[in-house]
């Protein structure tokens, strides 16, 4: 009697009361509610594979379908979950929304049905289930796929920079081995120094086939401007599963499309307490979503910033072998044996101007990476 008149007092449900305020056990009021109504007992479960048809005349903003909700469809027999299977009106509206040759009613709890209803109404009709969480974990695995494409671009760009490497090795030993023969060019350390020469050859192919491997497949394709429109594709999550009319941040206003994307996104990265509750896990996986969506954007930034890492690898390569072949033609003079150093000459103004291309692009992206604030 406290119970009941504590719920009549607060405008609330009796079974909200003993749940929460008595501590009474979910399964045991179900199980003594299906004792009253001699009926079976259903549960809330988002699994539930709910039949499309039950669902296309549903309105989840109705308040005729708030005390029942359509759960199984056996042949002719629909099996409807209410919280009075003994109310002539539940009948009357069933009929009017779902038309079936037999119904049988299940008992529940009214707070179960406020989540079937929050669930499975929220996507068009058609759809097996339509709960907004699915929708929102299919575009984590977007994102996730997206960074995985981006963890592999990384790879080719460190294994552009171990080749480097390699090719930086082989045209060292290549100068050093032509030099020392220039200045000892008889006895048994000119066999040492030729040795050398091959060696430094060898590195120099091994680098060059590596790098130029990577540079005509996977490298060519993903250029900065395309790595920031895929990430910002991405994102379009946020047009049909956040509506957050006012935003506490208002950052200035930024020149790249990278770093606006980190702004915008960050003006969702905040916990809503839904009401009712049972729309918490939803809200949940919305602040998920956009704790990817930073680590998405996140990961375009290192992506390209390895490109202008890599880049800024080959202009430091390319200007040090331009340096060196210059130094020795100017040391020993241009003759037939300055072959080695015009060779070095050409290959750092071509590593000088490939990396370039690959640095430039990158330059005027903001220095500083947006941060996610603080939940709100």
């Amino acid at each position: 009697m406290a119970a009941m008149k504590s719920a009549d007092a607060r405008g609330v449900d009796l079974e909200t009361i003993l749940i929460r305020e008595y501590k009474v056990p979910r399964l045991a009021l179900l199980k003594a509610l299906s004792s009253h109504y001699k009926c079976p007992i259903a549960e809330y479960d988002e699994r539930t594979p709910i039949p499309p048809e039950l669902l296309r005349r549903l309105n989840g903003e109705s308040q005729a379908i708030s005390t029942w909700f359509p759960i199984i469809k056996d042949k002719q027999t629909v099996v409807i979950a209410t919280n009075n299977p003994r109310d002539p009106r539940v009948l009357d509206e069933v009929s009017r929304f779902i038309k079936a040759g037999k119904y049988e009613f299940w008992v529940t709890l009214k707070e179960d049905i406020r989540w079937f209803i929050q669930d499975f109404l929220h996507a068009p009709p058609g759809e097996l289930i339509g709960t907004e969480r699915t929708g929102l974990a299919f575009w984590r695995n977007t994102m996730a796929h997206w960074r995985t494409r981006l963890a592999c671009y990384r790879t080719d760009l460190a294994k552009a920079r171990t080749d480097l490497a390699f090719l930086r090795w082989g045209l060292g030993l290549i100068a050093i081995s032509n030099a020392l023969m220039r200045m000892h060019n008889s006895g048994p350390l000119f066999y040492f120094y030729i040795a050398m020469t091959l060696v430094g050859l060898t590195l120099g192919i091994i680098g060059v086939s590596g790098y130029l491997k990577i540079r005509k497949t996977r490298m060519s394709p993903p250029e900065h401007q395309t790595l920031v429109e895929v990430t910002a594709a991405t994102l379009s999550f946020l047009e049909n599963y956040h509506f957050i009319e006012e935003a506490d941040i208002r950052p200035p206003i930024k020149q790249t499309m990278l770093a606006r994307l980190g702004d915008f996104l960050a003006n969702h990265s905040t916990i809503i307490y839904p009401s009712p509750a049972s729309r918490e896990r939803t809200h949940l996986a919305r602040e998920r979503n956009v704790l990817a969506g930073q680590r998405t954007i996140a990961g375009c930034y290192r992506t390209i910033y390895a490109r202008a890492r890599t880049g800024l690898a080959f202009i430091r390569t390319g200007v040090s072998f331009t340096s060196l072949g210059l130094g020795l033609i100017k040391y020993f003079g241009l003759n037939i044996l300055s072959i080695p150093d015009l060779i070095l000459v050409i290959a750092g103004i071509l590593l000088a101007i490939d990396g370039v291309l690959w640095y430039l692009p990158i330059r005027k992206e903001q220095s500083d990476v947006p941060r996610s604030p603080y939940p709100q």
